[in-house]
């Protein structure tokens, strides 16, 4: 029977004790050992470049926090080789590697769904955030730092999300939940996760991570790779991020507190837009979604 992305553990050795181990040993590496050596490392460089700090956000503290998520994307291939015993490759999606004619299309179709939201928030009465009738902030070489992060370091960022939540997290919970209540599962917990790891917010927020998430991880399972959910998170966080660093504060893009559900139309717009283009396309690109298993090299391939 073919398997959807949700399933690929089950091409290795897919149980509740793996799922928790390899969850457990995901969270502490990422969480825990990751930023507290990155932490330790500019510590001991002698700060070049200012506080590490969150609260205000500083270049140090969005590197710090970039590299900590971009730190998921080779902890997942590890965990998922030494855990399941399935070759981490297959964490990209059902063909063991990222598709990438179809990433770069969907990156064009998250700036078109991107596009769509603004033009509904700037007729809505409470846009939420920053918007573009504030005065540009003055470039300074803080502001120029900043702009490097963003553009170097925030796709590994998002990619690295990607990589944890619709990626090991979505396959570890699909490996050994069967099913269409399963694969739902795959999708919400993630989903669920993800929205709270963005810290304390407002429900509004909440609700725009959740939604996020719960996108990401339907495209996941229907187009069979992470390249969607990918380009998603990339785009978005490109648009948030520079659009506050030339209109706003940065630290409210990082932990924003909005209290309106004037964000929400916009957030609809933009992420049920984007799921309904991708899915169109798609079905006219005609990629793979599923894996034959009596396909499949035997024995399992090494990382």
């Amino acid at each position: 029977m073919p398997l959807r992305y949700p399933a690929l553990h089950r091409l290795g050795r897919a149980s509740w004790p793996r799922t928790l181990l390899g969850v457990l040993v995901a969270v502490v590496v990422v969480l825990a050992i990751v930023p507290t050596l990155l932490a330790g490392v500019y510590a001991g460089l002698g700060e070049p470049f200012g506080d590490a700090d969150f609260d205000p956000l500083t270049p140090a503290g969005l590197t710090i926090v970039s590299l900590t998520w971009a730190a998921a994307i080779p902890t997942v291939l590890l965990v998922t080789h030494l855990v399941q015993e399935v070759r981490g490759s297959w964490a990209l999606s059902v063909v063991a590697a990222i598709r990438w004619r179809w990433l770069v299309t969907c990156i064009g179709l998250s700036v078109v769904a991107i596009l769509a939201a603004v033009l509904v928030a700037a007729v809505l009465p409470d846009r939420g955030g920053v918007t573009l009738d504030d005065s540009v902030n003055d470039l300074t070489g803080k502001s120029l730092a900043f702009a490097v992060i963003i553009v170097f370091l925030v796709p590994l960022q998002s990619a690295g999300e990607e990589f944890a939540f619709r990626g090991y997290l979505t396959q570890s919970l699909g490996g050994v939940l069967h099913g269409r209540i399963g694969t739902a599962v795959a999708v919400a917990v993630p989903a669920v996760a993800f929205a709270l790891a963005h810290g304390a917010q407002d429900p509004p927020v909440f609700v725009d991570r959740l939604t996020f998430g719960l996108v990401a991880g339907v495209l996941v399972v229907l187009t069979g790779g992470l390249e969607a959910g990918i380009a998603m998170h990339v785009v978005n966080n490109w648009a948030s991020f520079g659009l506050t660093l030339l209109f706003g504060d940065l630290t409210g893009a990082v932990t924003p507190d909005i209290s309106t559900w004037w964000l929400l139309p916009g957030t609809l717009v933009q992420n049920l837009g984007y799921l309904a283009l991708v899915l169109w396309m798609h079905r006219r690109t005609g990629l793979r979604a599923t894996v034959e298993p009596g396909v499949l090299e035997r024995p399992r391939p090494r990382v």
